[in-house]
């Protein structure tokens, strides 16, 4: 190195100080200066006066300065003008204690470009002894992407240690490597107790199987999302967590860790509890109301009947639903069955209200149009803005299978078995009760010796997204099977729920269905 630096003043006092004499340039001045612009750094280098005397092609593009606008200048034009007169004061400390070192240890360097633009630098110094005097090298290196980089780290890293969840992070095999404060004030645990032992710390000991099930789906790869479960704090007191994990990678994308973000949600458990305590309170006392309003439908002779009903079980489970069976003279029975739209205890307060209303009217003995006409009245009389009713009113007489029904916009009532397959029976749809001032038409059929009544309403059909006329044709495909020989009515109830709500557990309106059927011949 020392021929280097030997050789290189002939060639600088060519650049900066003016031809004092020309000479072709040694084999040792063209490796230099190769080594110069094959550096990766900005290469400046300045006299014991602070003029530059050689730069590299780096240093252009760094600084957007032509090299000859740089050469015999002051370094300092590579500053800003704020820094300026700091600089000569370290140039001069540097001179008296020359050293390969970083420039401004500690410090915050800025470069200045040509435009005006500042830049953070690094920059590393070299003295070089030379012939003409002490020549030092400053390598120059842009650091403005790792500081941006840093600063988002630092950034990302209060975020995570000022975060009101738990943040940690684990290897793969469950030691933990980081510990936020959020973590300390859920577990109990500080930093120092906390890093380098196992998670299984935090779980109950029940639950150690679960921890090592989640590092396994962490080692494939795999992430977990809102896996509520329970662990245990340093007191050993047990908590409702949310825990979110996700594998961390390297460069390369191999799995190297994991992270989780760990929730409170003992409050929210509390209060759910609490909130289902209430719900079944509050439901049992609904359908003790509506069972109430419903009564028990008396037995009736030359009439057996089944029937059954299923509250909602979303909501508080009640709804408008209602049927009744009424003894009429000359052995005749009405059947009412009925539907007021919307379900809670409104829903059922009006039920209750119209089954009263139309037990006392069908009493009477009036034709059921006459009794949809009073009853269409007596929703109007309720008070209940837009209020609307479905029912079906079937006067039977059992010995002649003679019925006579209306219809207020109910669904049509089927009539299966007796070797006729499974049939709607024709009936005139009037508007449902509520409309007001619209004329009921009724009508009369024969139905045949042994044939069944089928009635229900639309909680027994109707679910989210299905067509109802093909959830009818359900209905009677299954009703054609089960009819086919004369079955026990109560078994049928039961197939005729299991093949239409398969889940008793999830259906969203109350059900009532009611099977009825005529003497045998």
């Amino acid at each position: 190195m020392a021929d280097l630096v030997q050789a290189e003043p002939a060639e600088l006092r060519y650049g900066c100080r003016g031809p004092v004499r020309e000479k072709a340039p040694s084999g040792a001045e063209e490796r230099f200066r190769g080594l110069l612009e094959a550096a990766p750094d900005a290469m400046v280098i300045v006299d014991d006066r602070g003029t530059v005397r050689l730069v590299n092609a780096q240093t252009e593009a760094l600084f957007g300065y032509r090299r000859e606008e740089l050469l015999g200048h002051p370094v300092d034009l590579l500053l800003p003008h704020r820094f300026r007169d700091q600089h000569i004061a370290h140039r001069g400390g540097y001179t008296a204690n020359r050293q390969v070192r970083p420039m401004g240890a500690g410090l915050e360097l800025l470069g200045l470009r040509k435009d005006g633009t500042e830049f953070p630098v690094e920059i590393s110094l070299s003295p070089l002894e030379t012939a003409d005097g002490l020549l030092v090298s400053a390598a120059v290196r842009d650091v403005s992407d790792r500081k941006a980089a840093e600063a988002r780290i630092n950034e990302l890293a209060a975020l995570v240690e000022s975060s009101q969840d738990a943040i940690l992070a684990h290897t793969l095999d469950g030691y933990v490597t980081y510990w936020n404060a959020a973590a300390q004030r859920l577990y109990g645990y500080t930093a120092d107790e906390a890093i380098g032992r196992h998670v299984s710390l935090l779980a109950p000991p029940e639950l150690r199987g679960e921890v090592r099930a989640l590092l396994r789906r962490l080692r494939r790869g795999r992430k977990v999302e809102h896996f509520e479960t329970l662990r245990v704090t340093s007191t050993g007191a047990l908590l409702d967590v949310d825990v979110t994990l996700w594998p961390t990678r390297d460069t390369h994308g191999a799995v190297v860790g994991a992270c989780a973000i760990v929730r409170d949600i003992s409050d929210r458990k509390r209060a759910q509890a609490e909130l289902t305590e209430l719900y079944e309170q509050q439901r049992h006392i609904a359908l003790t109301l509506q069972r109430s309003l419903m009564g028990t439908p008396p037995a009736l002779p030359g009439l057996p009947t089944a029937s059954r009903y299923r509250p909602a079980t979303q909501g508080a489970g009640v709804g408008g639903d209602w049927f009744d069976l009424v003894p009429l003279a000359a052995g005749r029975v009405g059947v009412l069955i009925g539907d007021v739209m919307g379900r809670g205890l409104e829903a059922a307060a009006v039920m209750g209200q119209l089954r009263s209303a139309a037990h006392a009217l069908a009493k009477t003995g009036m034709q059921p149009r006459q009794l949809m006409r009073a009853l269409d009245t007596c929703v109007a009389d309720l008070d209940v803005p837009d209020q609307l009713v479905t029912c079906c009113y079937l006067v039977i007489t059992p010995d002649t299978g003679t019925v006579t029904i209306c219809s207020a916009g109910h669904l049509p009532v089927l009539v299966a078995g007796a070797g006729k397959g499974v049939r709607a029976l024709d009936c005139p749809v009037n508007m449902p009760l509520g409309v007001g001032d619209v004329p009921f038409a009724q009508a009369r059929a024969k139905i045949p010796a042994g044939a069944t009544l089928v009635l229900y309403t639309d909680g027994l059909i109707e679910t989210p997204g299905s067509d109802i006329e093909l959830r009818i044709g359900e209905l009677t495909l299954l009703l054609q099977e089960l009819f086919a020989d004369p079955p026990c009515l109560e078994k049928a109830a039961d197939r005729v729920l299991a093949g239409l709500l398969p889940d008793p557990e999830s259906h969203n309106d109350d059900v009532t269905l009611l099977l009825a059927q005529l003497p045998a011949a």
